[in-house]
């Protein structure tokens, strides 16, 4: 990863630890969001409550590792 790849990545897991679903939402509409990808804001919203919280704890680290060139992204889709 190079280093403006590891900045990004460091900002949307502190976007999304710190505010969920609002921070995917800012992911979204912001130049953080990487090409081809966006960010499942409502899978932040409801799956939080139907996982008492563990969602919001486990996706935010798997920003940390995205890879843009595999074929899934936890917390994120194709576009």
């Amino acid at each position: 990863m190079e280093k403006s790849e590891t900045r990004y990545a460091v900002a949307r897991f502190l976007l999304v630890f710190c505010l969920g679903w609002i921070g995917s939402y800012a992911i979204n509409h912001s130049r953080l969001k990487p090409q081809g990808w966006k960010s499942r804001t409502f899978a932040y919203f409801f799956l939080s409550f139907l996982t008492l919280g563990l969602y919001s704890i486990i996706v935010p680290i798997y920003n940390l590792v995205f890879d843009p060139t595999a074929a899934t992204n936890v917390g994120y889709i194709k576009e």
